[in-house]
């Protein structure tokens, strides 16, 4: 079955039909949910609530060639989700625990990974979101704003502030070390 018969079929209740659609994306949805969210069981659990979302929602997807794009967005939206939980928690939580294991990294590699991947965790989540797809996922700027729905320009536009409102968190990373 093509993507077109596998929707009207999952449209008309086959839940086998969409178990295939959202199948064929599941690769595709974890790198994403992991490269923002860090954490294999929060990516796990945001798939799974991507999932959930989909079917609930199902009806609402009008045409085929774009169920790729809207369930990356449905995903993009329960990642944000959980990260505002985290955000709570994290207020919660005394400052002593917070502190992060990876610090004692020696290797200069694995220490700029851990310098971009915070630079990316403190960014806002519209630019967040537009790092992870650009850099992680190897989106176009295109796909990115139809997954966005948001305008060429403002992806192009938003993509220079996230690049540039990084620069001083890595900066700032490096001089501390």
């Amino acid at each position: 079955m093509d993507i077109e018969e596998l929707l009207r079929a999952a449209k008309q209740g086959d839940e086998e039909a969409f178990y295939a659609l959202m199948s064929s994306q599941k690769e595709r949805l974890y790198r994403i949910a992991y490269a923002y969210l860090r954490n294999e069981d929060d990516a796990l659990e945001a798939i799974q609530e991507t999932t959930y979302r989909a079917w609930k929602t199902f009806g609402r997807l009008r045409e085929a060639k774009r169920f790729p794009t809207w369930v990356v967005r449905i995903l993009l939206n329960c990642c944000n989700d959980e990260w505002k939980r985290r955000k709570r928690f994290a207020k919660s939580e005394p400052a002593a625990d917070r502190i992060d294991d990876r610090a004692g990294a020696r290797e200069h590699e694995w220490a700029t990974r851990l310098q971009l991947d915070e630079a990316v965790a403190r960014l806002e989540p519209k630019y967040k979101q537009l790092i992870v797809l650009k850099y992680f996922e190897d989106m176009t700027l295109t796909e990115i704003a139809e997954t966005l729905e948001r305008p060429l320009g403002t992806v192009k536009t938003w993509l220079h502030q996230a690049l540039r409102s990084m620069r001083p968190l890595v900066e700032e990373e490096e001089g501390g070390r």
